[in-house]
């Protein structure tokens, strides 16, 4: 069995191949539970969820991630929970996603030193200090303007992505207004794994939705494209 720091690689090598990652929102679901979508999804060929669910109290969050935890496991993929550090130990999941005013990242190392540990950073300072504190990867964005989250500063743009990861040293994913159309030039600018909320949860049949755009980023990567990133859209 895997332990430790092991444990950590292992998880961020299949992190790195996943080539799609949903983040999930039960409020932007078109009417159908987390639960149903999460299992839609993981049908479609998805290998990475976030469970992000900011309208539950912490008791409804926990139990849902416990079920989320085994569709996730009996799928072979991985499992990372939004902010509560203490959720993703109680439940086994392989890593927690942080934001600037959550969890410091030096104390989630030291309490799961094999868990994937994600930052989201909006500038180069941000994505530096991440990456110097421990982070398993960092969240550029956002990249385009988006409703699925309140943002009262600049969107980064093609450019400002590039200019962050100039800098990253690890794994990045990207986030914000993105769409299946805007995936091959993300790619260009070093994006890999794309993932989505809206465009999987609000999807009419999100296990499709799934596979196309698996079959989208396929197609870009065979571009011949190099780099390390992984796209986040929200």
């Amino acid at each position: 069995m895997l332990t430790g720091s092991s444990l950590h690689d292992e998880r961020m090598r299949r992190f790195k191949t996943a080539g799609l990652y949903l983040v999930t929102s039960q409020p932007l679901s078109a009417g159908r539970t987390t639960l149903e979508i999460v299992r839609a999804a993981l049908a479609g060929g998805v290998k990475l969820v976030q469970l992000r669910e900011k309208e539950m109290t912490l008791r409804e969050y926990a139990a849902l991630a416990e079920r989320v935890r085994d569709l996730t496991a009996r799928a072979a993929a991985l499992m990372i929970v939004n902010d509560h550090v203490d959720v993703a130990l109680a439940v086994g999941a392989d890593g927690v996603h942080l934001g600037q005013d959550d969890f410091p990242i030096p104390a989630a190392r030291r309490l799961g030193p094999d868990l994937i540990v994600g930052a989201s950073t909006h500038s180069v300072e941000e994505a530096s200090r991440a990456q110097t504190e421990g982070a398993s990867y960092i969240n550029i964005g956002p990249i385009f303007p988006t409703g699925t989250k309140q943002w009262n500063g600049k969107f980064l743009g093609i450019e400002g992505l590039k200019r962050i990861a100039a800098v990253a040293r690890i794994p990045f994913t990207v986030m914000g207004g993105i769409k299946r159309e805007h995936v091959p030039e993300l790619v260009c600018a070093g994006a890999r794994t794309v993932a989505l909320v809206t465009t999987v949860t609000a999807a009419p049949d999100p296990c499709r939705a799934v596979a196309e755009l698996l079959a989208t980023l396929r197609e870009a990567a065979r571009g011949g494209v190099s780099g390390k990133g992984s796209l986040l859209s929200d």
